[in-house]
C-alpha cells in the first residue's frame, strides 16, 4: 500500500504548504517531520545543514513510509535538494520563492521578496531574480523575527503587531511597489496580520498552490486519508505539538536520529 505524502521544515511553516496540499488532494493522507531542535536553520553553516537535512528527512521517510516527500523551507530546498533526490527513492518536491509568477503580475515593475536572511541572501535567490525578474526592480528585505511570530500564533498565542510592522517598514519605502513574494513558509501562515499592517494594498504572493500543483504531477499512489495524521519532531515540545494539533496532525511524535546527525551545529559568525 502506499504511504502518506510527507511534509518537512525546520519548524511549522510548512503547515501553510500543508494547507494548499490538502485543497488540490482531499483524500490523500499528509504526515509532518520537523526539525524543531535545531530551528533556526538560519544560523547554522551550509555545510552541516545539508548532512542534518538528510538525516532528519531520510529517517522520517523511513518511519512514515511516504510516497513523496515535500521540503517546505525555502532555505532547506536551496541547500540539500540534489542531495535529497540522490539519496531517496520518491519523488521530492521543494519549494523556491514565487519571483516568477509576481514578476509576471507586477503591473509597475517593482517587487519585494521578504524571506528570511538565509533566502535573502543566497545566490540562488539571486539566479531566480536574474532569470524571472531582470525586467523589475526587486527589493530583498530580511525578516526573520516574522518566523517567530507565526511559530507563537500558531502554538495559541498573539502576534506581536509592532515587530510586524517594524518587518514591513521598509516596503512602503517603494511607492510603485505592488507585489510582495512571501519567501519564507511561515510567512502566509500570517497573511491575515500583514495585510492589517499594510498602509496600501499589495498582491502577497505565496508558492503554496504551485507546491501543492507539482505533487498532484508526481504523486502517481498516495495513501487516503486518515482521520488522525501522523506527525514527528526532533524536540516534541508543547508549542509545535499544539499547532500540529490544530492543523490536523494530532499525533506527534519523537523522530530518533542516528548518534551521528544529533552533534550541536556551530554557529554563523
Amino acid at each position: 500500500m502506499p504511504g502518506p505524502i510527507l511534509i518537512f521544515d525546520s519548524g511549522v511553516g510548512g503547515l501553510s504548504v500543508a494547507a494548499s496540499i490538502r485543497e488540490r488532494l482531499p483524500d490523500a493522507a499528509l504526515a509532518y517531520v520537523c526539525d524543531n531542535a535545531m530551528l533556526p536553520y538560519g544560523t547554522k553553516p551550509d555545510d552541516w545543514l545539508v548532512a542534518r537535512i538528510a538525516a532528519v528527512c531520510e529517517r522520517a521517510v523511513t518511519v512514515s513510509g511516504a510516497s513523496a516527500l515535500v521540503v517546505a523551507c525555502n532555505t532547506a530546498s536551496t541547500l540539500a535538494l540534489e542531495v535529497l533526490r540522490a539519496r531517496l527513492t520518491i519523488p521530492v518536491v521543494g519549494t523556491v520563492p514565487a519571483i516568477k509568477p509576481a514578476a509576471a503580475a507586477s503591473r509597475s515593475g517593482v517587487i519585494a521578496l521578504l524571506a528570511t536572511s538565509a533566502t535573502v541572501n543566497r545566490p540562488y535567490t539571486k539566479r531566480l531574480i536574474d532569470t524571472f525578474a531582470a525586467h523589475c526592480r526587486v527589493l530583498r528585505l530580511a525578516a526573520d523575527p516574522l518566523v517567530g511570530e507565526a511559530e507563537r500564533c500558531l502554538a495559541g498565542g498573539s502576534a506581536d503587531e509592532a515587530v510586524i510592522e517594524a518587518c514591513l517598514a521598509p516596503l512602503w519605502r517603494e511607492a510603485a511597489l505592488d507585489s510582495v513574494v512571501l519567501g519564507c513558509t511561515h510567512f502566509p501562515l500570517l497573511r491575515e496580520r500583514l495585510v492589517a499592517a499594510s498602509p496600501r494594498p499589495v498582491a502577497w504572493i505565496d508558492s503554496g498552490a504551485a507546491i501543492a500543483r507539482r505533487v498532484a504531477d508526481v504523486v502517481t499512489a498516495v495513501a487516503p486519508c486518515r482521520a488522525a495524521q501522523q506527525a514527528w519532531a526532533t524536540a516534541v515540545q508543547a508549542a509545535p505539538a499544539a499547532a500540529l494539533k490544530a492543523h490536523g496532525f494530532p499525533c506527534l511524535e519523537a523522530l530518533t536520529l542516528p548518534t551521528d546527525a544529533v552533534t550541536p551545529a556551530p554557529l554563523v559568525r
